[in-house]
């Protein structure tokens, strides 16, 4: 199986899963939710930040989902678990729009692999 099928299908299953119910439980989290939320985060910022100094040291034109993942989910991801129940509203719908669309990308990079694969 495609690599990239195996990483949207993570995407799809795991991570958009854990978002959504980060987003909609919000302040009825366990607290240690919050803790794992900043574990995901520095592994998040850390993993991908590698992966786009790589990137970008080879001229990719994909470094921007790393960049993406550094600049946007894993600081989102830390401010969340650090504010655990004084997190704004804001943070969780940000949070839900973020699922939302990972869902819609990793749907698409799916098919998209699949039509590729076709011709």
């Amino acid at each position: 199986m495609n690599s990239h099928i195996i990483v949207s299908l993570f995407h799809i299953f795991l991570v958009v899963p854990f978002f959504l119910y980060v987003a909609f439980q919000r302040n009825n989290l366990p607290v240690p939710v919050y803790y794992s939320l900043i574990v995901l985060a520095v592994i998040l910022f850390l993993y991908h930040g590698y992966k786009a100094y790589i990137r970008l040291a080879a001229k990719s034109p994909y470094a921007w989902v790393n960049i993406i993942h550094m600049a946007i989910i894993a600081p989102l991801l830390f401010y969340i678990g650090l504010k655990k129940k004084e997190t704004p509203r804001s943070s969780y719908e940000m949070l839900a729009m973020v699922g939302f669309a990972a869902l819609g990308y990793h749907l698409y990079s799916i098919v998209r692999t699949m039509m590729l694969e076709d011709d």
